[in-house]
């Protein structure tokens, strides 16, 4: 190839859920893109559990979709189960969750990727960063190729100096039957990048012709019309697929007991960070030793596939104590294994050495996106990586930078917890880090968020007129409601049927719509007016979104006063690199903890650890309010 074929705005490295993010929003935004992976044939790879979505997580791909990222089309199209959680609870907190077919779901990403102008992909290793007057302007390559960029983009995953345990074997690699990446943390670390060792951990893969199946409960998905793209067409194909459900007992845990000696989480093997939300189930029959029993989930990999995947028992124990223990667990007492689960140990970077970009404080146009800032989990990694790859080109093109607030969305929230808290874990979302979580539902995505697409450029025409047409839908229901009398006489009895008192007078159906037990398709079967405007409609992301509006809008309202409250304090800005030694009103530990991480409002100082309210209120002072 000609020198000038390796000239790009922007590379992004590794190919995981961050990289493919990041790379496809470069793009599509006009950027001439290169894509280096290790291996073309694991782009996108699910490398633990084949699912997308999940508590927090859920909203996440909801909101990369209304954004313009492709998880959720890729997700959708290669679902093989999917179930809305946390149903039960308030819409704040349902949270979509699919399985995919891992095969498919790499399908889908290469089809997505190599179908978007401007990209491009090269399969090699990253060994160095070229950089030029304190900004970075290209690769080195493993092949001894020197690429030119006006920013780069590093989502390495756990691929840096990344080491493997299965009991006392240790083996060198970023993935099972994949090579580690080595050089990047040494030059990063040479630059004076801060950086440490995480630690996270996969199950064992079964063989489903082992899996006595009538000892386990069954768990469907939902067979109603969600999914987590907002365009239409994204819906499920394949064939929908069963997950299952079973427990370890006391006969499993004394196995593994057995084989603690052996574990490298207990024999100082592994001293690195590992994640407290997804522990190991060695952890967990230590830290919970009084549980007698623990839930295992078996999912299923693929339809055309007889793997399995143990949800629950994530273990670095010796294979054989892996082996032992899942055959006390009912349903796998003949289990037959493809693989033992691993520990794996990698390098990241302390996420406050960081701009909310996601750009570098250190090197210009360097942006770190995923695993390599402390985070676990696809979608808080995909997140990252469509954040990462907006403003990469936004960089280079010298337009304003994208960033989120936390009354936003859950990537808003994310980056600011990386960058104004750091990670002493690796960092996984919950719904209980936004403060502000009943404005930043997973119905509402788009349209908090597309608008914002739209500014960019990141929505494409039909995209924009799908969220067009939702908005009229949205609009015409709410004045249907708003504007429709109904008398007593007509409704009553059959509000009755639906354990609802009757009314005394006539009131509008927007007052209906409040009451807890009313839906408003279900109202609709009394009201022959407002079935024939949603059949007209036939829109079920306007219904839903509609209607919890109506039944929330106090708490909706109360919630958006105090994000407003809050953003005032964001409004006050903090200067530049400036030396807070200087005010010995500080503690001490506020001092130090500002001059490492230099927020840029009064708003991400008072969210910083070590931060009181008190040194808040000088820096206040200092700033003459």
């Amino acid at each position: 190839m000609k020198k000038s074929e390796f000239e790009y705005d922007v590379i992004v490295v590794g190919a995981g859920h961050a990289g493919c993010e990041a790379a496809h929003a470069a793009a599509r935004l006009g950027s001439r893109t290169l894509l280096i992976t290790m291996n073309m044939n694991t782009i996108g790879q699910m490398s633990c559990n084949p699912a997308v979505g999940g508590i927090a997580k859920g909203q996440i791909v909801r909101e990369i979709d209304a954004l313009g990222g492709k998880m959720g089309e890729v997700t959708d199209r290669t679902a093989i189960q999917f179930r809305m959680l946390n149903r039960s609870k308030g819409p704040a907190m349902w949270s979509p969750r699919s399985q995919s077919d891992r095969k498919r779901f790499i399908e889908q990403w290469v089809e997505t990727l190599t179908g978007t102008d401007n990209l491009h992909i090269w399969q090699d290793t990253v060994c160095e960063l070229i950089l030029r007057d304190g900004a970075v302007c290209g690769v080195r390559t493993m092949l001894g190729i020197e690429m030119s960029a006006r920013a780069v983009v590093l989502t390495n995953g756990t691929f840096l100096n990344g080491l493997m345990h299965i009991g006392p074997t240790q083996v060198q690699g970023g993935r099972t039957a994949e090579p580690a990446s080595y050089g990047l943390t040494e030059q990063l670390r040479s630059l004076g990048f801060r950086t440490d060792r995480m630690k996270t951990g996969t199950p064992a893969r079964i063989d489903r012709r082992s899996i006595d199946f009538n000892a386990l409960q069954e768990q469907p998905g939902d067979p109603d019309w969600h999914h987590f793209s907002y365009l239409p067409e994204a819906t499920r194909r394949l064939k929908q697929m069963s997950c299952w459900i079973t427990y370890t007992n006391e006969r499993t845990h004394e196995t593994l007991r057995g084989g603690l000696k052996d574990s490298p989480l207990f024999n100082g093997q592994i001293q690195s960070i590992g994640p407290r939300y997804c522990p190991s189930i060695e952890t967990k029959i230590v830290t919970f030793a009084d549980k007698p029993a623990h839930q295992l989930f078996l999912e299923p990999e693929g339809v055309d596939s007889n793997e399995y995947y143990v949800n629950g028992f994530s273990s670095s124990l010796p294979w054989q104590v892996q082996l032992d223990g899942l055959r006390t667990v009912p349903g796998l007492e003949h289990v037959v294994m493809y693989r033992p689960g691993y520990a794996i140990e990698y390098d990241f970077f302390d996420p406050t050495q960081l701009h909310h970009t996601l750009e570098t404080r250190l090197v210009k146009h360097l942006f770190f996106a995923g695993q390599i800032n402390g985070t676990t989990g696809y979608e808080e990694a995909a997140g990252q990586g469509l954040v990462a790859g907006i403003n990469a080109h936004q960089a280079v093109h010298d337009l304003p930078a994208f960033t989120m607030g936390r009354d936003e969305s859950y990537i808003g929230v994310l980056i600011d917890d990386l960058i104004c808290k750091g990670v002493d874990e690796p960092y996984r979302m919950f719904t209980s880090r936004a403060e502000h979580r009943i404005l930043l539902r997973q119905d509402n995505a788009d349209q908090r968020l597309t608008p914002r697409a739209i500014e960019l450029g990141m929505a494409d025409s039909h995209r924009r007129e799908v969220f067009a047409e939702k908005q009229a839908a949205i609009a015409r229901i709410e004045a249907y409601l708003n504007e429709t009398l109904i008398k007593s006489a007509d409704i009553s009895a059959w509000l009755e049927q639906q354990g609802t008192g009757g009314l005394q007078h006539s009131v509008r159906l927007r007052e209906l719509v409040t009451r807890p037990q009313i839906m408003i398709q279900a109202l609709a079967t009394a009201v022959p007016g407002l079935q024939t405007l949603l059949d007209e409609i036939n829109n079920e992301e306007a219904i839903e979104e509609t209607e919890i509006q109506i039944k929330y809008e106090g708490y909706i309202l109360r919630e958006r006063q105090a994000a407003e409250k809050l953003q005032r304090l964001n409004r006050i800005p903090l200067p530049e690199n400036y030396d807070y030694n200087q005010l010995q009103s500080l503690s001490t530990e506020a001092r130090q903890k500002l001059n490492r991480i230099q927020p840029r409002t009064i708003s991400q100082a008072s969210r910083i650890p070590g931060v009181s309210p008190n040194d808040v209120s000088v820096l206040l002072v200092m700033m003459g309010r």
